[in-house]
């Protein structure tokens, strides 16, 4: 379980990104994140793995408290938790199936890192990461040779590769198109679904948060303003969010403004 409790977040210049924020997210929940561009929401799940450090309240992931963590107790706990960003963060001068044996680095000696010297258990698992996504067939092409949605595919198979109990998505699809923002977003609800993986995502489009996750977290100016199933989502709710009602196409078109 993640529980935010009383959470703050003020940067150095005096922004305040995260405002009195509690909340639970219990396990093999599905958690989309909205809200307009600077409300918080990348803040908001980069705290949960400590890529940013709270200013004020606790947080706590399965019982430990994140804001305690440091150097090598910092990693071990950074291994359960996958990370997928908007850019793919891929080596794409190298193979697809290399990229995804990259979330195996941290358990492996320098030596063997440096030598490429993964186990075969490490590369049938990798292998799988890539079959649970659909792009198995892709294994040993190189990475630059893919298409944007593909690339995110991978870099979501990686993840799967860390063996995570928690996904956290920063504008997973922020750069696809349509019809490949659909194909990464049936992979993390299948994942969700199939493998109890929490998983929390921000995302600009509305109308791909309501489709696919089952949970709804509108943030505006570092406030929760609504927390609650997708099926509560109406105009009201929206405005209460946005600070205005958000017309069907702007809804299809969720990436830019909001």
């Amino acid at each position: 379980m993640i529980e935010f409790n009383h959470v703050s977040k003020v940067y150095p210049n005096g922004v305040k990104a995260l405002d009195d924020v509690s909340l639970q997210i219990e396990q093999g929940e599905f958690v989309g994140i909205i809200g307009l561009s600077g409300a918080g929401k990348s803040t908001l799940i980069r705290t949960v793995n400590k890529m940013i450090d709270t200013t004020e309240g606790t947080l706590t992931v399965n019982g430990v408290d994140v804001s305690s963590l440091k150097g090598k107790a910092l990693r071990k706990f950074r291994r359960k938790i996958g990370m997928v960003f908007q850019s793919f963060n891929l080596v794409t001068r190298t193979s697809v199936i290399n990229n995804v044996l990259s979330a195996k680095v941290a358990d492996m000696s320098l030596f063997r890192t440096l030598l490429g010297l993964y186990s075969k258990k490490d590369k049938i698992e990798a292998l799988e990461a890539l079959d649970k996504v659909g792009i198995l067939d892709k294994a040993y092409t190189r990475a630059d040779q893919l298409s944007g949605g593909q690339m995110q595919r991978v870099a979501l198979a990686r993840t799967l590769a860390q063996n995570p109990e928690i996904i956290l998505a920063d504008e997973p699809v922020a750069s696809l198109d349509p019809v490949m923002a659909d194909v990464v977003m049936e992979d993390f609800q299948r994942i969700n679904k199939e493998m109890n993986i929490t998983v929390i995502i921000n995302i600009h489009h509305v109308d791909l948060a309501l489709q696919y996750t089952n949970r709804i977290i509108g943030i505006q100016a570092g406030k929760i303003v609504y927390d609650g199933p997708v099926s509560g989502v109406n105009d009201e709710v929206l405005r209460m969010i946005y600070g205005r009602e958000l017309k069907d196409d702007e809804l299809m078109k969720e990436k830019k403004d909001a």
